[in-house]
């Protein structure tokens, strides 16, 4: 059984920067395309970013509201997947969550952190 734990969310000032981490265990993180979510109050949960490799070499995506601004990045050693969080706004304000970013196929979701970003 794959689980999920993430962490490192808080509250920070418009501007700010947080890095979220996502401890993987059950399934190596590298073998697999991995990515981050996040989701508020009455909304889907909406995909972030996502880390993965194609014939050895390493990609990532961004979604356009965090383009520039978000950083994923993968651990093999630590079986982690980080995301570092810089120019925070407050729309950035949601619980964030990890987990395959490929196919259809999900883990079971973690408990997910809290971020929030005050103006």
């Amino acid at each position: 059984q794959v689980q999920l734990v993430e962490s490192g969310g808080g509250l920070v000032q418009a501007g700010g920067s947080l890095r979220l981490s996502c401890a993987a265990s059950g399934r190596a993180v590298s073998s697999v395309t991995m990515g981050w979510y996040r989701q508020t109050p009455g909304k889907q949960r909406e995909w972030v970013a996502r880390a993965g490799s194609i014939g050895g070499t390493e990609y990532t995506n961004y979604a356009d509201s965090v383009k520039g601004r978000f950083t994923i990045s993968r651990d093999s050693a630590k079986n982690t997947v980080y995301l570092q969080m810089d120019g925070l706004k407050p729309e950035d304000t949601a619980i964030y969550y990890c987990n395959l970013a490929a196919g259809s196929l999900r883990f079971p979701w973690g408990q997910g952190t809290q971020v929030t970003v005050s103006s």
